[in-house]
């Protein structure tokens, strides 16, 4: 059995999302992804 999934796809899709927009908006992919709770 695997591990249950933290997240669901709706979830990741609307981070994606998050991030896009961000980047669109002049910020860089590390701070966006940062401030929508990604760490590396």
């Amino acid at each position: 059995m695997g591990k249950p999934r933290k997240h669901t796809p709706e979830q990741i899709v609307n981070t994606l999302r998050q991030i896009e927009v961000a980047v669109a908006n002049g910020k860089t992919h590390p701070v966006a992804s940062r401030e929508a709770g990604i760490t590396e």
